[in-house]
């Protein structure tokens, strides 16, 4: 087990976040009937099969910005992974 902070992370548990994510997105396709129901979302965390492609959710906004207008030296405190976390604290 690894921290991350305080935190306890599993570095096993990945394909679970992934899992719990896509599930996630299939919640939130624009269009209501294309959103799984409660009881699938279920078995779908629960079950370990081939879970459809998620579509384009309901609050998606595109931007479409060229290249030069990132520079390296301005994300230079940021890390390409496939995993983010966010820890919220109070005020």
């Amino acid at each position: 087990m690894e921290l991350l902070g305080d935190f306890p992370i599993d570095v096993h548990s990945t394909p679970e976040v992934i899992r719990s994510i896509h599930v996630g997105l299939l919640c939130v396709h624009h269009r209501p009937e294309d959103r799984p129901s409660m009881s699938s979302v279920v078995m779908m965390l629960n079950n370990e099969g081939v879970l459809p492609p998620a579509k384009q959710p309901a609050f998606f906004v595109e931007t479409n910005t060229p290249d030069n207008e990132f520079s390296s030296s301005q994300y230079a405190h940021s890390t390409v992974n496939q995993i983010t976390i966010t820890t919220l604290e109070a005020r």
